[in-house]
Parts: C-alpha cells; sequence; structure tokens
C-alpha cells in the first residue's frame, strides 16, 4: 500500500509526513540548531529555514549516551526498550508530532518527556508512540530529544568562565526550545498551543519537575504528569563543578583546559562521562539528582528547587498529577545480591546505605504493616518508597500549599507476570498503559486482560490534558483520595497509609 503523504508548512519551512489509518506523524523535526563545534555546549540556536520541502518520515539521532547505562541483565535489557535503535549523535536536536487531524481543531497536546535519567534515553521509544493515543481520542502528541549527560549539563562556568555560560542548563534548555516551537507551530498540526500539557516519567518526571520551576517556560504549558519521576532539589552551582572537575580528570585535564572539551571527539566525552556516572553509588538514590549529570540551579535561569524549600512559584497556576508504581526499584535493583539474600535478620543492615540509622526502624514499621511480605519484596518496597513514592507525596504537600491548582495522585498496582513474575509493578511498567501500546510492549506479558487497563489509563491521561480532571477527586490532605490502577481500578483514601505514616514519624 502506497504511503500517503501529508504536508504542513511551519515558520521554518514545510515538512512532508505520512498518514496511517487516519493518523497524520511526523518524525525527525528539527527544533534548533545543531549544537556542535562552537556550539557545544552553548544554549540552542534557531533552526535556520530551509527550501523546499523537508521529509518528516524518520526519528532524529538519538542523543549521545552509552547503551546500557543502568547495567541491567541481558533478560531485563531485551524486554525494555528505554530509547529507540537510531544512531546516537551530537545533532540530536529533533522531535516527533502525531495528529489526530490537521484541522484547526484546537486539540489538547501531550508533550512528552522522556526518561533515564539526564543521561540517557529518547523520545524514539516503541513504548511511547503516540499513534494509538490519537487514535484513542482527537490529540496531538510530542516527544523529543535533547542533549544529554555532558554535553547537557557539565558545569562549566564556575571553573572556566562565561565562555561556558549556561553549560550546566544546556539540555533543560534544549527542553525549552522544543516547547517554544510547539508555541509556534503546533497549530499548524491541529494543536492548541494554549492547552499543552507536559509529561514524562522517571527522568522525564525529573524534567517536568525542572520545567516547572523555570520562568523561561511560563506559559508555554498550563498542566503538568510527574510519572515516577520527583524532584525536589536539583545540583546546586558546588556540585556541578564537582562533578566537572571529575569530568575532566577522567580526561586528564585540568580546570585550565576546559576550554579543550569543545575539540575533542564525542567518543571520548561519552568515556569520561560513564566514568563518571559510574562512582554514582546506590547509597545516593534518595538525593541522586544532585550527583553525576543532572540540570544545576545557576540562580537564573533555574533559580532553585525544583520544589525545595517549597512548590515554584512560576507554575502555582498549573494542575499537577503524580503517582508511582508499587515496586518501583525491582527494575533496578531486584537482581542484586543483598535482594536475593534478603532476610529480616540482615535487611537493616542491607538497607543501612539508603536508610542510615533510621533503617531498623523503617523495617520494623513496614513489617508491622505488610506482615505477610517476604524480606526481600519487603526491602524493595522500601527502597521505592524513599526514591519516588514518598518523594512525590512531599511534592504533592507543597503544591497544594500554593493553594492555586488542583493536584490529583495515582498509584499503578498491575503487576507483569513476565520473567517469572519477580518484577511486580515496576518501574516504568505503566508507561505502555499511558499510552496504550501494551499489546506489543514486552515488559507487559501476553495476557489480553490487561489490554482494558491501557484504555483506562490513557483515556484519563488525556482527559487531564483536555480539561485538567482525570476522573477522580483531587487530593487533599485528610482523605487523600488516590486513584489505584490495575485490572479492576478504583479510588482508594490513603493507600499505604501505614507506610507513608512510617516516614513522617521523623521527616
Amino acid at each position: 500500500m502506497r504511503m500517503a503523504e501529508v504536508i504542513v508548512e511551519t515558520v521554518a519551512g514545510k515538512l512532508r509526513g505520512r498518514e496511517e489509518r487516519g493518523v497524520s506523524v511526523f518524525q525527525g523535526i528539527p527544533y534548533a540548531a545543531a549544537p556542535l563545534g562552537e556550539n557545544r555546549f552553548r544554549p540552542p540556536r534557531g533552526i535556520a529555514p530551509w527550501a523546499g520541502t523537508r521529509d518528516a518520515l524518520a526519528y532524529g539521532n538519538m542523543a549521545i549516551q552509552a547503551e546500557n547505562a543502568f547495567n541491567l541483565p541481558a533478560d531485563l535489557l531485551a524486554i525494555w526498550p528505554l530509547g529507540g535503535v537510531e544512531r546516537t549523535s551530537e545533532d540530536c536536536l529533533y522531535l516527533n508530532v502525531w495528529t489526530s487531524g490537521l484541522s484547526s481543531a484546537k486539540r489538547p497536546v501531550l508533550f512528552w518527556c522522556h526518561g533515564g535519567g539526564f543521561f540517557t534515553g529518547s523520545g524514539s521509544s516503541p513504548w511511547t508512540d503516540g499513534t494509538n493515543l490519537c487514535r484513542l481520542d482527537d490529540v496531538v502528541v510530542v516527544s523529543f530529544n535533547h542533549r544529554l549527560g555532558a554535553l547537557g549539563y557539565l558545569h562549566l562556568e564556575d571553573i572556566a568562565g562565561s565562555d561556558f555560560s549556561g553549560s550546566g542548563t544546556a539540555g533543560v534548555r534544549d527542553m525549552v526550545a522544543a516547547l517554544e516551537w510547539v508555541r509556534d507551530n503546533i497549530e499548524r498540526f491541529g494543536g492548541d498551543p494554549g492547552n499543552v500539557t507536559i509529561f514524562g516519567e522517571s527522568g522525564g518526571g525529573a524534567k517536568v519537575s525542572v520545567l516547572m520551576a523555570l520562568p523561561s517556560a511560563k506559559g508555554l504549558f498550563h498542566k503538568a504528569i510527574i510519572q515516577s519521576g520527583p524532584a525536589l532539589q536539583m545540583a546546586t552551582r558546588e556540585d556541578g563543578s564537582r562533578t566537572a572537575r571529575q569530568f575532566l580528570r577522567a580526561l586528564g585535564l585540568g580546570d585550565e583546559d576546559a576550554a579543550k572539551l569543545r575539540d575533542m571527539p564525542a567518543d571520548r566525552l561519552l568515556a569520561a562521562q560513564n566514568a563518571v556516572q559510574a562512582s554514582v553509588g546506590s547509597a545516593s538514590i534518595a538525593d541522586r539528582r544532585r550527583m553525576g549529570f543532572n540540570p544545576v540551579i545557576d540562580g537564573t535561569y533555574f533559580p532553585g528547587g525544583p520544589f525545595a524549600p517549597v512548590a515554584p512559584a512560576a507554575s502555582a497556576d498549573v494542575p499537577l498529577m503524580i503517582g508511582s508504581n508499587k515496586d518501583e526499584q525491582s527494575l533496578f535493583l531486584g537482581h542484586l545480591p543483598w535482594v536475593a539474600g534478603a532476610t529480616f535478620d540482615n535487611l537493616p543492615e542491607a538497607l543501612t546505605p539508603y536508610l542510615g540509622e533510621r533503617a531498623e526502624t523503617i523495617v520494623a514499621g513496614y513489617r508491622a504493616a505488610q506482615p505477610a511480605l517476604p524480606a526481600d519484596q519487603l526491602g524493595l518496597l522500601v527502597v521505592g518508597d524513599l526514591g519516588v513514592r514518598m518523594m512525590s507525596l512531599q511534592m504533592v504537600e507543597r503544591k497544594l500549599a500554593q493553594e492555586a491548582a488542583d493536584v490529583f495522585v495515582y498509584q499503578f498496582n498491575w503487576e507483569t507476570p513476565v520473567l517469572g513474575g519477580r518484577l511486580r509493578s515496576c518501574h516504568t511498567l505503566e508507561i505502555p498503559f499511558v499510552f496504550n501500546t501494551a499489546e506489543t510492549a514486552a515488559l507487559t506479558g501476553g495476557d489480553p486482560a490487561r489490554l482494558p487497563l491501557g484504555e483506562t489509563m490513557a483515556r484519563a491521561w488525556i482527559a487531564f490534558a483536555r480539561s485538567g480532571d482525570p476522573g477522580w477527586p483531587a487530593y487533599e490532605l485528610t482523605s487523600r483520595p488516590t486513584m489505584v490502577f490495575d485490572l479492576e481500578s478504583r479510588v482508594e483514601n490513603d493507600p499505604f497509609g501505614t507506610e507513608r505514616r512510617v516516614w513522617e514519624e521523623k521527616r
């Protein structure tokens, strides 16, 4: 069957996309100039207009990154497509658009921020193909790539001076540039630039958190969704300079040699990045956004927070939906020796690197709350709550304190049967349900009973994007209503409330 082509004229020139069963798809659209040569480490620059019609028929390059940045075992890596299959390159500032129609219908826009921390991942994962969302309802979906790792977040300004101004926020500035492209162009794709929802999972949720704190992003989005990606605090200038010095030393360079980084091959930079990232140990799980390669709070472009000590004023009026998965850390830690060998006798010691002197108290509190849970599962539940659920609820409380916008909370409890069921309701598992792509996502298994959950979640995300109401009560601190997503989804008041109170006793 011959492809039906569709043409859209953007601010920079005409684009040729394709139509697939009623959905118009445009891929690999440049939203800023390639950050190469003298543009390396610098804020993004505008895209030059082109003559004629440019093909937008394939994803653009992924950002420079390691192949297996999280060192996952082979059996898990085979069914967990964090990124796409495109080549990696510094020339990576591209975005993708799926739309239900090109008419001026003012469709809500869902702007996806990919996960992978701030050092891996891409907007071309098969899980996050926007086609099914557009077939389910009248919407526009956007995904994008941006600079990652050292090329996006190496804070050299305090080491090497003004020639590297903004280098610690280059990747974040890419995100804002992509949102500016949406503002200037999305109406031509049938979208409403006045109704944009930013959403992301894990590192993508942290990106949403950061965007909520940026004065330069104010007005570029109107709702926000954070999936298992709370970010209370990002790197300080001191944190960023420490990481930059680690990076320079890994290359055998001193502070005075920073200018040499602009001429160095990208593969050498990646090798140094991998060496620095490997030094970020598991003990930092609750404070991981300050270690390694993360956006740096410079006090000007990125003034503070994002959610410390309070919710950001820049997005006070932006409704927020936020949630977590029941077994977040089974993905990253479930294969580690301390989990396989966990007993209730050795669990407090195993959790001390994560919890410090509170390990014994917290383990005891969780055992009292869930006496039937085996030691390995309980340990993973504790660490998952430490790094995701409790931080998410702190963000909720700080957002509610502004009394300016609604907050909606969810919890994802469905467990995957793959790999003998060991992953349970793991980190990232909700993504193919949100995008209604579970049917082709190997991580979700093959039971057709799971598929209606995809439509349920996708419709909730779309409803929130359209109106700011996903279909369950807004959160408040008395009853704490929470949507629990499972084969039978339902609203529960304060799920895992006993465990929550264990953390709050000495917060």
